[in-house]
């Protein structure tokens, strides 16, 4: 499994730093809308297992515990309309960029194979295959446009657009891939954040939902983090589940090379899994903050992508694409707002700017006031 680290492109994050300055220099202090990192409590449930289990002397199982594998299929059953998952087809992960990062390498994908991902896509996807020796091509949404590929990346709801994809366009994927023998992983850790409907009501469908896949779960492999949905990001609590076939060997490395997510996380996992009432609550934050800052930037002269009915963004861009990214990141940090720029999520999103939800609410209520205030930006 080698791990090609000089193929890797710089970081992007590091080239935001004067931009940050910038924005850090506004007498009412920055709002950092850049990154996306949670900043509501982590949910008492999630608390109490920790403390609970701290007493943990030994090692855990890296498949992880009954308990957790079995929160996680009643999980799937209960909140993605996936039912009759085995307890051997999931596996705790520590945090889901590992796995994103790592999935090309750890399925024997290297030198000459192809890895699709969306044209607006979280880097990772790029990353991992390039990590594994293989080439990234990102693709639109319709398969018949595809190149021939070893693995494909879905992200629905999409970082960083919040773009949904239906149960006919998943199962047309799901067609494809089969008809090549590709694994199709879908990373969905969004996916109890839908804004408009049918998603808000029906729920945002999942790869192994049995009316995508008609109950046969080959080749297939979805990826949820708690990170979004439970505030767990500094636990780094997630999940692989799927094909066993597939997730069988992924836990034999993990067993080898020691990737176990630890005890007392575990627990906390397990208690959040069974939890409904935090994950409905922190949804409703997020849509009241998603409101008061949709508002504002529209005030502001810019547009959101109407596409982007899901997830923890707002992807925005000026009408007709007269500024780029840059540009817009410049206009936002001189009121003291950081945004990141489009071209990070690839040359597709040249144009726009990602704005996340992930702020207080003083600071998503003293961004919207700075945006409504300060005239327009295009």
């Amino acid at each position: 499994m080698p791990l090609h680290g000089r193929a890797l492109p710089d970081f992007p994050w590091d080239s935001l730093a004067p931009a940050k300055t910038r924005a850090a220099a506004h007498p009412g202090g920055i709002v950092d809308l850049s990154v996306g990192t949670p900043v509501d409590p982590t949910p008492a449930a999630a608390q109490d297992a920790l403390r609970a289990a701290a007493d943990a002397p030994g090692y855990p199982a890296t498949i992880g515990t009954l308990e957790l594998r079995e929160a996680v299929v009643a999980w799937f059953a209960r909140r993605r309309g996936v039912p009759g998952l085995g307890v051997d087809q999931v596996l705790p992960t520590s945090g889901s960029k590992e796995m994103v990062a790592l999935l090309p390498a750890l399925l024997g994908l290297g030198e000459g194979d192809v890895v699709v991902h969306p044209r607006a896509a979280y880097p990772t996807y790029d990353v991992g295959a390039r990590l594994a020796g293989a080439t990234p091509v990102p693709v639109d949404d319709d398969p018949a446009s595809w190149p021939d590929a070893r693995l494909v990346w879905l992200n629905s709801p999409g970082n960083p657009h919040g773009h949904v994809l239906g149960v006919d366009q998943l199962a047309a994927v799901v067609a494809w891939a089969r008809q090549r023998g590709a694994v199709v992983a879908s990373d969905e850790c969004y996916a109890e954040l839908a804004w408009a409907e049918p998603w808000a009501t029906d729920g945002v469908p999942s790869l192994l939902d049995p009316r995508v896949t008609g109950s046969d779960q080959r080749g297939l492999l979805v990826l949820y983090s708690l990170s979004k949905q439970s505030n767990l990001a500094g636990y780094r609590a997630a999940f692989v589940a799927g094909d066993r076939a597939l997730v069988g060997p992924l836990t034999e490395v993990r067993k080898h090379s020691g990737m176990i997510v630890p005890a007392p996380v575990q627990a906390a996992m397990t208690a959040v899994l069974g939890d409904g009432a935090h994950v409905d609550a922190q949804r409703e934050r997020y849509r009241t903050r998603r409101a008061v800052l949709l508002g504002a930037v529209e005030q502001a002269g810019l547009e959101l992508d109407p596409a982007g009915v899901a997830g923890l963004y707002l992807w925005v861009r000026a009408p007709g694409a007269t500024m780029g990214s840059w540009q817009l990141v410049d206009a936002l940090s001189h009121r003291g707002i950081l945004a990141a720029p489009g071209t990070f999520y690839g040359g597709d999103g040249d144009g726009y700017v990602r704005m996340a939800l992930t702020a207080t609410d003083e600071r998503i209520g003293e961004a919207a006031r700075r945006l409504r205030e300060g005239g327009p930006l295009a």
